[in-house]
């Protein structure tokens, strides 16, 4: 069990991860499948995000898949973690949202980043312009907000189904500009250390410090995003790792890859750079049994000051992934 003073809520960040040898078919069925076993262990949320062209990520469609998930579940918090604004128009996402919103009401987050979730190509292939879109972020921000507020006499675009409706709104990010954009929106937000550790804190010190009060939240609410690799024995779970490095490790070569086996994963072709890389990329990592796992959570709590914490875990057999879960639940309650 967690010290008292660190026990915050836990949620779940999936990417529905297709696995070498699956199926997206598949990884939909295990999305839902372990979004179940989250409600029953009392996890806060599940949420899913959007990447596009990605071979070993089956989210890209998020709010079908919101839709899917939700539909199978009761009383967990669904949403996007997140939904790239950049590539949609934001009357779009209003929509989108406001029909989950009416279909599963008082269960549907919207978290929003500005990143595209892709290559440049890709974007191109979105037709978005990368550039006009993130600059134009703040702003579709506040047009998607509108959007959510209740009508108003003589106005000419509405949201239907979404006007007057309550769709929390979170900003996702990985830099300084998106903490900053939430303190002065007054939004929560979420950041992305599973991935991109550099700015975990001073952005948190950020939010924090520029935080001004909104409608929607009085105070800040922080909650990052780790890496959690747990298994019954330390041994195990640092070979259930090797498949999330061997997944960065590819990414950073330009040829991501349907997520490996951990026992097809060579180490010995990793070259120095690729493991100065792991290093860096996916810093905040907890990996181990029930003991070191609650170490791990309780350090990274401490060291966040988070309010609630997201956990995410690419692992290549499902079982193996629910036990994960599993067990930083069983160390948190």
């Amino acid at each position: 069990m967690l010290r008292s003073d660190v026990m915050v809520p836990f949620s779940v960040l999936d990417l529905s991860p297709v696995v070498k040898g699956g199926t997206p078919a598949q990884a939909f069925r295990n999305t839902l499948d372990l979004a179940r076993h989250a409600e029953r262990w009392g996890y806060t949320r599940f949420w899913l995000a959007e990447h596009h062209n990605m071979p070993g990520i089956a989210s890209s469609a998020t709010a079908v898949l919101i839709a899917h998930v939700a539909g199978g579940t009761t009383t967990i918090r669904v949403g996007s973690g997140g939904v790239m604004l950049p590539n949609h128009a934001p009357l779009v996402i209003a929509e989108q949202f406001g029909t989950l919103e009416s279909l599963y009401p008082g269960r549907i987050d919207l978290g929003l980043g500005r990143a595209p979730g892709t290559d440049a190509v890709t974007t191109r292939a979105l037709r978005r312009d990368p550039f006009a879109a993130a600059e134009s972020f703040p702003d579709d921000v506040a047009e998607l907000r509108g959007y959510f507020a209740p009508a108003r006499p003589g106005q000419a675009v509405r949201a239907v189904p979404g006007a007057g409706l309550n769709v929390p709104i979170w900003l996702l990010g990985s830099s300084l500009y998106s903490a900053q954009l939430a303190a002065f929106m007054g939004l929560p937000f979420a950041f992305a250390s599973h991935f991109a550790p550099d700015y975990l804190l001073a952005a948190l010190d950020a939010y924090r410090g520029g935080f001004r009060p909104s409608e929607q939240l009085a105070a800040p609410h922080a909650m990052p995003t780790l890496n959690v690799i747990a298994a019954d024995s330390d041994e195990e779970a640092r070979r259930l790792f090797r498949s999330l490095q061997q997944q960065f490790v590819n990414v950073r070569r330009g040829m991501p890859s349907r997520l490996q086996p951990p026992d097809e994963v060579d180490e010995s072709t990793w070259t120095d750079e690729d493991r100065f890389a792991l290093g860096r990329i996916i810093k905040y990592s907890v990996v181990g049994g029930p003991a070191a796992v609650r170490a791990g959570l309780e350090q990274f709590i401490r060291m966040t000051g988070a309010d609630e914490l997201m956990i995410t875990a690419h692992i290549h057999d499902h079982a193996a992934r629910l036990r994960s879960f599993e067990i930083a639940a069983e160390v948190r309650s």
